[in-house]
């Protein structure tokens, strides 16, 4: 029997498709990736 489980994942410099190749490539199979919530940051220079 298979578990489906549901995460947040909050990442900067990332686009949706990275994300979900970056999981793949772990071994994790992703049925889906759903943008919730973006807000804009504010990264300051060394």
């Amino acid at each position: 029997m298979a578990v489906n489980n549901n995460y947040i994942v909050k990442v900067t410099d990332a686009k949706l498709p990275d994300v979900q190749k970056a999981l793949e490539q772990a071994g994790i199979k992703v049925r889906s990736i759903i943008e919730v919530f973006k807000e804009e940051t504010q990264i300051e220079d060394k």
